[in-house]
This record gives C-alpha cells, sequence and structure tokens, in this order.
C-alpha cells in the first residue's frame, strides 16, 4: 500500500493506483469529462489536473500513479483558474443549444460550465461546422457538440472490439471519423452514446421524448435474450422513451442494439397481449378424430373476440387447458414422437431445461429443439 496524502488528508492506495482513483475511493471530488472507469485513461481533457509537491507543473491525476509519500492539492487558485479556462476553450468551439438539446439535464460539461461559471461566449475565434449529417438508422452524431474525449472511441474498441470509429485528422479539424467518411455502420450496440459526456451522441429514436425529470425511471430486466442485462426504462406519457443500464448492474451498463433500441414493439398497435386459439371448422376437427375440442374449451365467461378468421383471443388458464388436452389427444393417437417442442433463446438456460425435461419426461420424446441451435 501507498502513503499518500491528498488536500491534507492521509490516505492509503494500492500500488499502481491512479491519483484520480485514490481521490474518489476516500470521497474527493476532481472534476473530469474524458475519465471512464472502465476504460483506459486517456488524459485528453485536463480538467483532472492536481498539484503534487516536488514536480514544478499540474499532472493529469487520472494518468499518474499514486508513490509513497506524495502530497497532492486538488484545489489551489490556481488549479481552478486553469479548469475554468479549459471549460472555456472547450465552450468556445461548442454549440450553446443546451435549450434543445438532448442531453441537457444528464450532461458533465453543463454542469462543469454552471459551476465554474462559464456561458461559452468568453472567447471568440472560428468554430467547426460539420455539414455531413450522419444517415445510420440509431445514432444522432452531432460533431460540433463533441469535445474530442475519446471515451466513443475508447469503448468501441477496448469493450466491444470493433473499431467502428477512430480519431481523425489533425489540430483544430480534428474529429472523430469512420472508415473512409461513410456512415456510421457498426453493430450499432450504443456503448459509444452510454459513455458520451455531451450530446455528441445521442439516439435517434430517442429525439423529443423526454429529458431527465420529464420521464419515469423503471429498473426491468431486457426482454430479448436469456442472458438478462439489466436496463432502466424512462416512461413518459405511459410510452417508452428510451432505455439504458446501470453501470453498477452485473451487464456493467453494457448493452446491444436490441436492448438499447429494440422497444417500439411495446407500445406496438400489433402486439399480442393475450394468447390466440385458432379456430377450426367443426367438420375439420371431427375428421381429424380430435371431435369438437375447441368447443369444449371455450367458456361461456370468456366473450370470443376474432383477432383475424382464424384466431380468437382466450385467457391464459383457457389456453393452457387447450394445449394440455390437444397433447394427450395427439399423443393417445399417434403416439408420443408425434410431438416436438421448440424452445426459445428469450428463455434463461433454466427455463429452457426445464422445458426440455417437460417434453422428455411427461410428453415421452426426444424431439427437442432450440431456435437459435444453427
Amino acid at each position: 500500500m501507498q502513503k499518500i496524502s491528498i488536500d491534507g488528508k492521509t490516505i492509503e492506495a494500492p500500488r499502481n493506483t491512479t491519483i484520480l482513483e485514490a481521490a474518489r475511493m476516500s470521497g474527493i471530488y476532481i472534476p473530469t469529462l474524458c475519465h471512464h472507469p472502465k476504460l483506459t485513461p486517456y488524459g485528453g481533457c485536463r480538467l483532472c489536473i492536481v498539484e503534487v509537491k516536488g514536480i514544478p507543473k499540474p499532472v493529469a491525476s487520472c494518468t499518474t500513479a499514486v508513490n509513497d509519500g506524495m502530497e497532492i492539492i486538488t484545489f489551489s487558485p490556481m488549479l481552478e483558474d486553469t479548469r475554468k479556462l479549459v471549460l472555456e476553450l472547450l465552450l468556445s468551439d461548442h454549440p450553446n443549444d443546451c435549450m434543445t438539446c438532448e442531453k441537457a439535464g444528464s450532461c458533465p460539461l453543463q454542469w462543469l460550465a454552471y459551476a465554474y461559471g462559464v456561458r461559452g461566449n468568453e472567447i471568440g475565434g472560428e468554430r467547426r461546422v460539420f455539414a455531413k449529417k450522419d444517415g445510420n438508422p440509431f445514432i444522432e452524431r452531432e460533431l460540433e457538440k463533441c469535445i474530442l474525449c475519446g471515451r466513443c472511441v475508447n469503448v468501441c474498441r477496448e469493450i466491444q472490439g470493433v473499431e467502428a470509429i477512430d480519431f481523425g485528422y489533425r489540430g483544430f479539424n480534428a474529429k472523430i471519423s469512420t472508415s473512409y467518411e461513410d456512415d456510421l455502420n457498426c453493430e450499432f450496440c450504443g456503448q459509444c452514446i452510454a459513455v458520451c459526456p455531451t450530446g455528441a451522441l445521442t439516439g435517434k429514436l430517442w429525439a423529443r421524448k423526454g429529458r431527465p425529470g420529464e420521464t419515469k425511471e423503471i429498473e426491468t430486466v431486457c426482454p430479448y435474450c436469456g442472458t438478462g442485462c439489466n436496463i432502466t426504462v424512462y416512461v413518459k406519457n405511459n410510452e417508452i422513451a428510451r432505455t439504458s443500464s446501470r453501470e453498477d448492474s452485473w451487464n456493467e451498463g453494457w448493452l446491444c442494439v436490441k436492448g438499447r433500441f429494440g422497444y417500439k414493439f411495446v407500445n406496438s398497435p400489433e402486439r399480442l397481449k393475450k394468447p390466440l386459439i385458432r379456430i377450426a371448422p367443426k367438420k375439420d376437427m371431427e375428421n381429424r378424430g380430435y371431435g369438437d375440442t375447441e368447443k369444449n374449451f371455450t367458456h361461456s365467461s370468456i366473450h370470443p373476440f376474432t383477432v383475424s378468421s382464424n384466431f380468437r383471443e382466450a385467457s391464459w388458464d383457457e389456453a393452457l387447458e387447450f394445449i394440455a388436452a390437444r397433447l394427450k389427444e395427439i399423443k393417445a393417437r399417434y403416439g408420443p414422437d408425434a410431438i416436438a417442442g421448440l424452445s426459445s433463446a428469450r428463455c434463461t438456460n433454466e427455463e429452457n431445461y426445464l422445458f426440455q425435461k417437460l417434453i422428455r419426461a411427461s410428453v415421452g420424446t426426444n424431439n427437442v429443439d432450440h431456435c437459435a441451435r444453427l
């Protein structure tokens, strides 16, 4: 363990811990924009600078490891003036459109500008203008709002392993680019959106659907596969405005394209919300030797509602009783191998195990397959 002093407070930190990590473990706040705890330290924004005794110039706390006996100052008039200047420089080339920005209310750059009293018009000069708008279906890329923190590049490379974007050009013309300046064409996992500290990256499906404070946050589980990622849905007017995932969840805040953008089905008018039973003509049922099975399982309390010419809605109890009766009839007439079970990748491993056990032990057949067995 390394014994250090931060703002006069003695702290012990493991070897190779950065000053920023040691400070956060001790509840000491140091502002930063480019740092993300799950990504390689970058040291690009220079807001996390601190003074270290014996070093003539401030150092970036996110990239400087602690050493035994180190004395650190995180706040001083010089440091605060430098941080304010950095923010002024960032905002000198940043659109001042917080009124309409999707990130307003949850933007770290906005919070810091408020804390330091920076309005964004202190420093004049030329501004970057990117006329080209990306035509991809999911991610809105507003490069004028990019502060070149590198988070999106690092998460795409280190977490997703895709490397769909990288730094391009130099100096004033530097920006985050795709290959050959084409439209973004990747897995659209949205990890870049999750780590972007500004409104440079947002979801196209989220536009004007609700900001923090306007939406109700509900913790739930992604319905798309058996992985069971924890997600947060943001609901406004009884509709999902967007989704995200907490960094402290077991999936560490990372989602796939379906978990992050595949929520439109929830409010789709075509969504099935009740079981459907096929309406078979009585003559056809009798010809197959089943009798009037459908009629036998139509309860008087259920008012038949024809979804189409071949189906009607039913309760879960009625549907399950109907399925059980039909399986028994088929097994008795043709044997268990006339039945097969097809399982779902949206279920958990435990649920799929129980399903195959039902087919093998109860029905008595090994005809079990899975929709994801490719």
